[in-house]
């Protein structure tokens, strides 16, 4: 399955929509304002799903994840000179990224790839596509793509 993430022109606050392969919205993503950072997911029926929220008064930023109401894991930005590093507590997942820190990739626990994140150049506003290896790995994927784009942008 793939998925467009795709970031809102013009917007106030952090707000994205995600398409699928035939253009359809499968979720949208709205900034809150807030304390730190804190990105909530949306389904298509404007359900609220998922919640990216940064975490205060950590040495390294740290963004939790919450699928529904249940902490489910964090992302925690590692000290690293050359290369992002990122520690995720979710599902046994680890996560690289390139040396731009526009692709990365999302392996299990068992080693098998379970997500590919690839930045969209030439687009108006931030674009990543994410091929997921299992419809029920997107959800998930999405939120540790949010978490990495907001940590980037705590940076710069």
């Amino acid at each position: 399955m793939k998925l467009l993430f795709k970031q809102r022109a013009f917007s106030w606050f952090d707000s994205y929509d995600v398409y699928d392969d035939c253009g359809n919205t499968v979720f949208t993503v709205k900034g809150q304002l807030s304390w730190g950072k804190c990105l909530k997911i949306f389904d298509r029926y404007e359900n609220e799903v998922a919640t990216v929220e940064q975490r205060l008064f950590s040495w390294l930023t740290t963004f939790d994840i919450y699928i529904g109401e249940e902490q489910v894991g964090c992302v925690r930005k590692e000290f690293s000179f050359f290369h992002p590093r990122f520690t995720i507590d979710y599902k046994g997942w680890d996560i690289e990224g390139d040396f731009m820190e526009w692709d990365y990739s999302i392996c299990g626990a068992d080693g098998t790839q379970r997500a590919v994140i690839s930045k969209e150049l030439f687009n108006w506003t931030d674009t990543y596509s994410i091929d997921v290896a299992s419809e029920s790995d997107a959800l998930p994927a999405l939120a540790l793509v949010i978490a990495i784009d907001a940590e980037k942008e705590q940076r710069n």
